[in-house]
């Protein structure tokens, strides 16, 4: 009987972190953040000679996103912008090389997260410039940089003649269950572990209805579970540390619905700041919560931060992973990276 009490009062402890943790982001929305930690390099590219824009289709503001950048374009006295879409089968990098083809120097992608991210996978190590108009769920990179989320006007317009920044790409290398390797570049967070789980275990028909909150739902279903034993080692470290995790996450930027996740975080300084989470159980993962919503300093056994150029990662058991909050399979081996200043982006 007790020992039902205590399971019965770790969850209601954890569903009640996770509704303050969901209040307190709505909270901190308007918060501005610290993303970046470099001013604005002088460019030549001050006004786009030709823009393109990439639409994700399946979004429901895309006809909305088409006319802003039309309507930007002509009031500076720009061309027609190359109005391209993205295709259930490819889901922007096909688009984005047409662009580049068709001489391009600013590339706007309209959409979530993955169609923001397929064409920077692009645009990376090129002198175009991407531009973003976010239309999806998280828009976690849009958060980051603080691209207006509702203001579509405003944000067509920071896409097109906005700042231009040089910043960072994580590449996470997958060794994937069947033998393959994959390489997939990523802007804002790559993870293992319990963190995939709840992006593989989202319901997509609750998510399309109440949008993020449905990544809390599938969250408080992911809190029972056991660590895993996984081995890693840091760029430059000859020894491997053995933790036992339910996480290990890779941060390029550490914002996520508002809060800061992690906070020393930035997406032009030429590091990833890796976070191990380690809880045992639901009162671990509410230790976690409220250190992230209320900000505190102190130092907590469960979440370890360190900051490095590259993590090698290795899984006693297969563990899902995930990039930018989309699920890219199970691995028993990776090895993430990043690439300085290899991406140019339009910021306010």
């Amino acid at each position: 009987m007790q020992t039902n009490r205590a399971i019965i009062f770790s969850a209601a402890a954890a569903a009640a972190a996770v509704a303050a943790t969901s209040w307190y982001s709505v909270r901190k929305l308007s918060v501005p953040g610290k993303p970046l930690s470099k001013p604005a390099e002088s460019v030549v590219q001050s006004e786009p000679a030709k823009i393109a824009l990439i639409v994700n289709p399946s979004k429901s503001r895309g006809d909305e996103a088409e006319e802003a950048i039309i309507r930007v374009c002509s009031e500076a006295g720009l061309e027609a912008p190359l109005i391209l879409h993205t295709t259930p089968e490819n889901a922007g990098q096909d688009a984005a090389r047409e662009a580049l083809d068709a001489g391009c120097d600013t590339v706007v992608a309209a959409g979530g997260d993955g169609t923001i991210r397929a064409v920077a996978e692009v645009l990376e190590g090129s002198e175009a410039t991407l531009g973003i108009i976010p239309l999806g769920t998280g828009n976690l990179l849009a958060r980051n940089v603080e691209v207006p989320l509702d203001d579509l006007h405003t944000a067509a317009l920071v896409a097109a003649r906005g700042t231009v920044r040089r910043v960072d790409v994580g590449h996470m290398k997958l060794h994937l269950l069947d033998g393959t390797e994959a390489d997939h570049a990523f802007l804002v967070i790559a993870g293992v572990g319990t963190d995939a789980d709840l992006f593989d275990d989202t319901d997509e028909e609750l998510k399309s209805k109440v949008g993020w909150l449905a990544y809390s739902e599938a969250g408080l279903r992911q809190l029972p579970g056991r660590r895993k034993r996984v081995h890693f080692k840091l760029s430059g470290d000859s020894q491997w540390q053995t933790r036992k995790v339910r996480s290990v996450l890779f941060a390029n930027c550490g914002k996520l619905q508002g809060l800061d996740f992690v906070p020393d975080a930035k997406i032009d300084d030429g590091l990833l700041d890796a976070v191990v989470l380690s809880p045992r159980s639901a009162a671990g993962w509410s230790w976690i919560f409220l250190k992230t919503a209320f900000r505190a300093k102190n130092k907590i056994p469960v979440m370890s931060f360190y900051q490095t150029s590259g993590v090698s990662l290795r899984c006693a058991e297969p563990m899902n992973t995930q990039i930018d909050g989309d699920p890219t399979g199970q691995v028993n081996e990776l090895e993430v990276s990043v690439n300085p200043g290899s991406l140019r982006l339009r910021t306010p």
